[in-house]
């Protein structure tokens, strides 16, 4: 593929990357072209690191997360970005983020192993909330009486906190407490839920230029 071609599934693959409203893989950036036309995943590679080279230096940056790549505004900059929005990033209770950072550590886990380590009961709001969000989802029942959901988190949760694997978590080493597990996690969330929804906002960011 000569460079004129190149350069054209470049702007292709930016312009489908600003118009989407979620990640896109490489599969998903390559089913853009027609048949006849399609790159191959290590054409599409190339561009998206052309793309994130290009980023270097702006306001905006390429992002890889979970379920693929997106646009989205740096997280250094959300202090004068926040000011478009009128109403101030949702606040999540303590009691949401410790049952949320137990599911991220301990999954598949159920709602009673959850009351268990907190020591309290766990709302069905909170549940509701988490699911609701797609930040968790069942996984299975555990076999015992009642056949309790166990649940996990989910791509959509990465994707949230701009993270490609649950690897990249705050490690835990052999702590299983939940005052330590609350304070290793805690701190990350808040820092990623400051930025809400701006942080998705990478449709209303400008095109790359080289």
């Amino acid at each position: 593929m000569n460079e004129d071609s190149i350069d054209q599934v470049q702007k292709i693959v930016e312009g489908a990357l600003l118009a989407a409203d979620k990640p896109l893989s490489v599969e998903k950036l390559m089913a853009v072209f027609g048949e006849d036309e399609r790159p191959t995943s290590t054409v599409i590679e190339h561009v998206l690191s052309r793309i994130e080279a290009g980023c270097e230096g702006r306001g905006f940056e390429l992002k890889r997360v979970a379920s693929g790549f997106r646009f989205q505004v740096r997280e250094e900059l959300s202090p004068w970005v926040g000011r478009l929005w009128e109403e101030k990033p949702q606040r999540y209770s303590r009691a949401l983020l410790e049952t949320l950072a137990l599911i991220a550590y301990r999954q598949p886990i159920t709602r009673g192993d959850i009351e268990e380590v907190r020591g309290v009961t766990v709302s069905t709001g909170i549940i509701r909330t988490l699911l609701d969000r797609e930040w968790i989802r069942v996984v299975g029942h555990r076999d015992v009486p009642g056949r309790p959901a166990m649940y996990a988190t989910t791509r959509s949760f990465l994707d949230y906190f701009n993270l490609q694997s649950l690897d990249e978590l705050p490690p835990l080493s052999d702590v299983r407490d939940l005052d330590t597990i609350s304070r290793e996690v805690e701190d990350r969330l808040q820092e990623e839920l400051a930025l809400d929804e701006q942080t998705q906002a990478g449709d209303q960011t400008p095109e790359t230029n080289e």
